[in-house]
C-alpha cells in the first residue's frame, strides 16, 4: 500500500466519525476529527480516560492554528518555530472545535506536525485530528507500532499502515501552556 492510499483510507474513516491508530511526530497516535464530538466521545471510552482531561490537536500549518484559536499570542509562534522537538502549546479561546475536547477552561493543546505522513494527512483531511497516545490511559506510552495493545489496536476502526516496522525510539512531545496575560508554565518538558 501506498502512503497516498493509506492516507486515503484513513481520511475516508476520519470522514465517518471513526477512530484511527497513526503515525505521528512523536508516538503513534489514536486519532479522529476534532471536530466531531462523537468521535472524540469515542477516543476517550477506548483510553479509558476521564473527559475532563483534555487531548492534544494535530494540524498541519500556522493559518489551522488560527482556525481553532482566536487570539494566538505572539510568543505561541516562537515557540512553536524554534523548538527543536515537536512542541505542544496550549493555548486560550479555543473555537470550533468538539465541546468535549476545549478543556474547561476554554483552552486547546494543539501542535504543528512537521513529520511527512502525519502532515500529509491533516492537510488532506482539511480539520484538525486527535493525536492522544496509543494506549489505555495510566499506562506506558507506545514509542512504535509494535508496542501498542491489542485491545487499542482492535479499538480503532483503521490502522495506518505507514511507519509499523519501525523500531526508532520515540518520545511524545514538549508542552507548554501560554495564557492569554503571557504567563508560561512548561507541563511536560
Amino acid at each position: 500500500m501506498t502512503q497516498s492510499e493509506d492516507i486515503k483510507n484513513a481520511i475516508e474513516v476520519l470522514k465517518r466519525g471513526g477512530l484511527i491508530l497513526y503515525p505521528t511526530d512523536t508516538v503513534w497516535g489514536i486519532g479522529c476529527d476534532a471536530t466531531n464530538e462523537a468521535a472524540v466521545a469515542k477516543v476517550y471510552e477506548l483510553k479509558k480516560r476521564a473527559d475532563s482531561k483534555a487531548m492534544i490537536c494535530l494540524v498541519d500549518s500556522d493559518s489551522r492554528v488560527q482556525r481553532y484559536v482566536k487570539n494566538v499570542p505572539n510568543v505561541a509562534w516562537d515557540l512553536m518555530e524554534l523548538a527543536d522537538k515537536p512542541t505542544t502549546v496550549i493555548l486560550d479561546d479555543a473555537v470550533n472545535l468538539a465541546p468535549n475536547l476545549i478543556a474547561e477552561d476554554g483552552s486547546i493543546a494543539i501542535r504543528i506536525t512537521r513529520e511527512a505522513f502525519s502532515k500529509e494527512l491533516c492537510y488532506r483531511f482539511q480539520k484538525p485530528l486527535v493525536s492522544t497516545s496509543a494506549n489505555i490511559s495510566g499506562e506506558p506510552t507506545a514509542p512504535n507500532y509494535r508496542d501498542i495493545a491489542q485491545e487499542i489496536i482492535d479499538g480503532v476502526d483503521y490502522v495506518c499502515w505507514t511507519r509499523r516496522q519501525e523500531h526508532k525510539p520515540h518520545t511524545p512531545s514538549s508542552i507548554i501552556k501560554l495564557t492569554k496575560t503571557g504567563e508560561v508554565t512548561i507541563i511536560r518538558k
